[in-house]
């Protein structure tokens, strides 16, 4: 602070002060304190150089001598506001804020049209924690001074901070535009955009962000993350690379770099990126976590699930890490008791005191008015969820049931059009959070809400642990349970589920028709053409199914086949990179050599389904089925041979198969399987009738009725309203 006020003539060395003043205005300290001194040899309470005394002491960096000098200032002189600012400014050089506020505090009672004491005032209650006094303080600053760029830079971060981020743009913004250079307030104001789902517009303030400061970490970071929600995959992995170049060390560049390299299928890249990150910080939970869904994607079953344990061990309240873990078990255990106990651990864990059983519900008890269903997802989008969804609401009976959907789509598209338009009332909840959506259909009145995703990734499990609507019904995601005590029912079908297995839900199960599936391709093509091995080709099984299912009881039930028929080929779907390797190597160990295996990539739709033109047999999964795949297969004129499995997961197949009159595909041994799978290598014109047959005749099955599907499941909506209606009819008021 340089020297205020007018020199005080007539006073006791004044002409003194006067020239210690000019001293000090020239930047010669030594001389100014000199005459500083001889003023208050003269005069001791003379304030005026108390007080320029105290400054010359903080430029000189001596704050404990400056407070000493300026607080006797004050002492001597009460009622001077520049005094008070002075004593807070040295407090804050000394990180005392308290008696910052305190002193600026001061200012504004003495002054309170001072905007900038306001400001300062806010700053330091801030700094303390005081949140509320701080947004009133600059409130008052920008009421005395609305285009304080600094205050309302300040107020946006504040009220960022707290969650508005809608509130927090428009003082950004106008921050921005005053002070066109402040980095900050550019960068800010992109968290504020982002956060209110602008992605276009937040990557654009990040890149101004940038253009002022290149290794603005955060910015570079956040750039990434936008350009990835965007699916400009390019520029989020300049962004992260940037970001790595400038601080080589930063684990969350390393952990969103390599996120963003699972998404795109380069499975070791992302192996590398986290393994990296947890060199540097192993007890990192997100960094475990991730780690897991990298080596599911890539086979790595037993490691994905021991990564996954490790976070859960170093941070217990990781909900969605433990969804992975419950999920994931699916494809490691023939039995569903183990799974069914972790389902429950986490209902134990998460989603204790989200239920208020206490509650009610203002729905209607009319048994036979119309109902009003919520379907909840992630990926009302081009998602294979779609395939079953589609039919589904395109053939609801609105005189029957109106339909809500509460999408968390990231990205909507084409498909996400198409369901939206079958839909009554569509809301988009991604921004919001669980008790914000329960909210939400407690107000829209939904009847029986219906969890589409489950334990998988973009589930709200919690949202459903909640209770917001009267029933509950998990579908469609994986036969399955969620362990989820406020989850009152599972879909299923009788071959799937058949009686006496209640037991291993812990959900009420209900078989409304014939099939837990009802599938539409959503293409008409590519047609299946001749059958492979008629074309000259060698014969070819194949199974196009995540690695994941690739467990060693599916390589080891496979073996057997491609022994008996040593001239026929397998084809995998596996990512490039050293866990196709690992898998080409445990084929090899059961003497299956590199030569009769053929990988290929994950694929867009059409080039997936295009790749069954060159397989002439499905070889299934276990212990979990394939299931949208399989229906694929079938749709591509490919027969699948399934092994009936002890989990609702394991007896997909043989579900569907049933559905199509093919039972004999489905064994309940090994040997059955491996019986069954020769002797249709075998036959060729069989096989070759059925390549000819098998669209149409799924076509004509209950897989692919629409309306059939739609009226049984509303027929089981009704049925289980009307028990709600009627137990709640004989329950004492």
């Amino acid at each position: 602070m340089t020297p205020p006020g007018t020199e005080p003539a007539g006073e006791p060395g004044a002409d003194l002060l006067e020239r210690a003043t000019a001293r000090h205005r020239e930047g010669d300290l030594g001389s100014a304190r000199a005459l500083y001194l001889e003023v208050l040899a003269l005069a001791p309470g003379q304030h005026l150089a108390l007080f320029r005394s105290g400054l010359l002491e903080l430029q000189a960096g001596d704050a404990a001598a400056a407070a000493q000098l300026v607080d006797a200032a004050i002492v001597a002189a009460p009622a001077e506001p520049r005094y008070r600012l002075g004593a807070g400014v040295i407090a804050t050089q000394r990180d005392r804020w308290g008696e910052a506020a305190i002193a600026y505090e001061a200012a504004v009672r003495l002054v309170p049209g001072d905007a900038e004491a306001w400001n300062l005032l806010g700053n330091c209650l801030r700094r303390q924690g005081e949140r509320a006094r701080a947004e009133d303080a600059w409130r008052a600053a920008l009421a005395l001074q609305p285009d304080a760029p600094e205050t309302l830079a300040n107020l946006g971060s504040l009220l960022l901070e707290a969650g508005q981020a809608a509130a927090a743009l428009p003082l950004l913004r106008r921050a921005q535009a005053l002070q066109p250079r402040d980095v900050d307030s550019a960068y800010n104001a992109g968290v504020a955009l982002r956060r209110l789902g602008q992605l276009q517009e937040a990557a654009e303030q990040y890149r101004h962000t940038l253009a002022l400061r290149p290794d603005h970490l955060d910015a570079l970071i956040n750039l990434g993350n936008v350009s990835r929600d965007l699916g400009a995959y390019s520029a989020a992995a300049d962004a992260y690379d940037r970001a790595l170049q400038a601080h080589p060390g930063c684990i969350e560049a390393l952990n969103n770099a390599g996120c963003l390299a699972r998404t795109l299928g380069q499975l070791d890249l992302a192996e590398a990126r986290l393994r990296a990150a947890l060199c540097l910080d192993p007890g990192n939970a997100t960094l475990h976590d991730n780690l897991g869904n990298v080596l599911k994607d890539a086979g790595a079953l037993d490691a994905a699930l021991d990564a996954w344990r490790e976070a859960l061990r170093l941070d217990p309240q990781r909900a969605a890490t433990h969804s992975n873990l419950c999920y994931a078990l699916s494809f490691q255990c023939g039995d569903p008791a183990p799974i069914l106990a972790e389902c429950r651990r986490w209902n134990e864990r998460f989603a204790a005191g989200l239920w208020d059983r206490a509650q009610q519900y203002a729905n209607p008890r009319v048994p036979g008015r119309r109902l009003r269903i919520g379907y909840v997802s992630p990926d009302f989008r081009d998602h294979c969820q779609a395939l079953f969804l589609m039919p589904l609401l395109a053939a609801h009976d609105p005189a029957a049931v109106e339909v809500y959907c509460y999408s968390s789509v990231l990205r909507p598209d084409g498909i996400t059009a198409r369901l939206r338009a079958f839909a009554a009332v569509w809301r988009d909840v991604r921004l919001q959070d669980d008790a914000a959506v329960a909210a939400q259909v407690r107000a829209d009145g939904i009847d029986i809400l219906v969890d589409l995703t489950m334990h998988m990734a973009g589930g709200r499990p919690q949202l459903f642990a909640r209770k917001p609507a009267p029933l509950q019904v998990a579908w469609l995601a994986y036969p399955g349970t969620t362990g989820i005590a406020a989850i009152d029912y599972r879909i299923s079908d009788a071959r799937l589920d058949p009686p006496g297995n209640e037991a291993d839900y812990s959900e009420r199960t209900l078989r409304p028709g014939d099939s837990f599936w009802c599938y539409d391709p959503l293409t008409e093509g590519p047609d299946p053409g001749e059958l492979p091995a008629l074309r000259g080709a060698p014969l070819t099984f194949g199974c196009l199914n995540n690695p994941c299912k690739l467990s060693p009881a599916t390589l080891a039930l496979w073996s057997p086949v491609l022994h008996a028929l040593p001239e026929a080929r397998l084809l995998l779907m596996a990512p490039p990179g050293s866990h196709r390797e690992r898998l080409a190597a445990r084929l090899a160990a059961l003497g299956i050599a590199p030569g009769r295996v053929e990988f290929v990539a994950f694929q867009p739709r059409a080039q997936y389904l295009d790749t069954y033109q060159r397989i002439d047999i499905g070889l299934d999964t276990v212990p979990y089925n394939g299931h949208t795949t399989t229906l694929d297969a079938l749709w591509m004129g490919v027969p699948v041979v399934t092994r009936v499995g002890a989990t609702c997961v394991g007896r997909g197949t043989s579900s569907q198969l049933a559905l199509l009159g093919l039972n004999e595909l489905a064994a309940s041994s090994d040997a059955g399987f491996v019986a069954a799978a020769t002797a249709l290598a075998r036959d060729l014109p069989r096989l070759a009738r059925l390549r000819g047959g098998l669209r149409a005749r799924l076509q004509a099955s209950p897989l692919m009725d629409g309306a059939g599907f739609a009226r049984q499941l509303e027929t089981a909506y009704r049925a289980i309203w009307a028990g709600y209606c009627a137990a709640a009819a004989e329950s004492p008021a």
